[in-house]
C-alpha cells in the first residue's frame, strides 16, 4: 500500500459484540467490500480489532484502534483517503477528509423523550454536516432522516443490506422446543414489541420461542403470556449462536417480527430465505423489506384481530404457492455484494470530487 494511494478506511470500532445487528452488518460488509476491492483502485483498510477480523474468518489489512488524538489527526492533509463510519453515533471521527456516514434509524425518535430526542438530533445533525455523503439502509430511513434533519437531496442514498447465507453446520439448540413452535430474534427491549405475541399461543399447541440479549422487559412479556394461560409454553431462551438461529429458522412453523422501531431488519429476510412464513409489524421499514412476501399484523396490535390475522396468514400461506416460490428469491435479491459495489461506487466518486 503506498502511502500516497487512494485509501477506504473502514471504521469497525463498535463492531466487537457477537449477536448484535451491527456486528452481521460488519462482518458481512467488511468481507463483501474487500473482495470488491480487487476490482478497484483504491487500498481497502479495516480500523478494526485483530481478533473481530479473525472472528469473521478475514486477513485484511488493519488498523488496531487508535486514542482519540491519533485518530483526530488520521487524515490531516490526506484528501485522498476516505474514512466510512458504518453506524450514525461513532465515538469520534478524523477532523479532516472525506466523511462516509452509514445511517442504520433514527430509532430514538421511538425511544426516548423529547428532550433526549433533541439531544440525539443534535450530535448525528453535525455529523451529517461533516460528512461528504450520507447512505441508510432502506428508504423508510432516509424519509425519517429528510423529515427531522437537514440534508441535501443529492448527497443521501440507500443501500439495502445483504441476506447473510450461513455456511456452517445447523446445530440443535440448547433450549429445544418440544412441540411446533413459532420464533422470534432480537435484543429484548420494548421497541421490539414482543410482548404483543404471546396471544397468538391461543387456541393451538404452539410453543413461542423468543432469543436475544435478554432485559428486564421480559417480564413484561411474561405478564402477558400469563394473562392468557400460556406461560408454559413461552421459552425466553437469551442469547444464541449463529448455528441455533438457523435452526430455529429452518424448523419454526412461523417467523414473527413485531418490531415498532427498525432501520432495516435483517431477521427478516434471513427467515424467508428459509421459506418460513413470516409475520411483521406495518411499522416502520418492515413493510418495505418483507412486500408482498409476509403477513402484516394491525397497526395497533390489537389482540384479538392479531389471533385472526395469524390464522388467516398461516391457511394462506398453506394453500398459496405464490409466496413459498418467490420467498427465497425475495431474500437473495438483497445482496451484501451489491451493496459492497454500491459503496464502492460512492467511495470513487467522493475520491473524484474536490475538496
Amino acid at each position: 500500500m503506498s502511502k500516497n494511494s487512494p485509501t477506504i478506511i473502514f471504521d469497525g470500532e463498535r463492531m466487537k459484540y457477537p449477536n448484535t445487528g451491527i456486528y452481521t452488518f460488519g462482518k458481512e460488509l467488511v468481507r463483501a467490500l474487500h473482495q470488491e476491492s480487487q476490482l478497484r483502485i483504491a487500498d481497502f483498510i479495516a480500523y478494526a480489532r485483530k481478533k473481530t477480523l479473525d472472528e469473521w474468518g478475514l486477513d485484511i489489512p488493519f488498523k488496531a484502534p487508535f486514542t482519540v488524538i491519533e485518530k483526530h489527526i488520521l487524515f490531516n492533509c490526506q484528501q485522498n483517503r476516505i474514512w466510512h463510519t458504518p453506524f450514525q453515533l461513532p465515538r469520534c471521527v478524523p477532523i479532516n477528509g472525506k466523511l462516509l456516514l452509514t445511517i442504520h434509524d433514527l430509532n430514538f425518535l421511538y425511544e426516548l423523550t423529547p428532550k433526549k430526542q433533541a439531544h440525539q438530533l443534535k450530535k448525528l445533525q453535525k455529523l451529517i454536516d461533516r460528512s461528504y455523503s450520507v447512505v441508510t439502509i432502506s428508504n423508510f430511513v432516509k424519509e425519517d432522516i429528510i423529515k427531522n434533519l437537514h440534508v441535501e437531496t443529492d448527497k443521501i442514498s440507500v443501500i439495502y443490506n445483504g441476506c447473510s447465507l450461513y455456511q456452517g453446520n445447523v446445530e440443535a439448540p440448547a433450549v429445544k422446543p418440544e412441540k411446533k413452535f413459532l420464533f422470534s430474534v432480537g435484543t429484548v427491549l420494548p421497541k421490539k414489541n414482543f410482548h404483543v405475541l404471546p396471544c397468538l399461543l391461543v387456541g393451538n399447541d404452539y410453543e413461542l420461542i423468543i432469543a436475544g440479549v435478554r432485559s428486564d422487559y421480559e417480564n413484561q412479556i411474561i405478564a402477558e403470556a400469563k394473562k392468557y394461560g400460556v406461560e408454559d409454553r413461552l421459552k425466553i431462551v437469551g442469547t444464541i449462536s449463529e448455528a441455533e438461529k438457523h435452526w430455529y429458522y429452518k424448523n419454526c412453523e412461523a417467523f414473527l417480527f413485531p418490531s415498532i422501531a427498525e432501520g432495516f431488519g435483517l431477521p427478516v429476510i434471513e427467515a424467508m430465505y428459509y421459506e418460513r412464513p413470516v409475520f411483521l409489524s406495518d411499522h416502520t421499514c418492515l413493510p418495505e423489506i418483507g412486500g408482498k412476501y409476509a403477513f402484516y399484523f394491525n397497526h395497533d396490535f390489537n389482540r384479538e384481530l392479531m389471533q385472526k390475522e395469524f390464522a388467516q396468514g398461516m391457511q394462506d400461506f398453506n394453500n398459496n404457492c405464490i409466496y413459498k416460490e418467490g420467498m427465497r428469491n425475495h431474500a437473495l435479491s438483497f445482496s451484501w455484494q451489491q451493496a459492497a459495489k454500491k459503496y464502492w461506487d460512492i467511495y470513487e466518486q467522493m475520491l473524484n470530487k474536490e475538496a
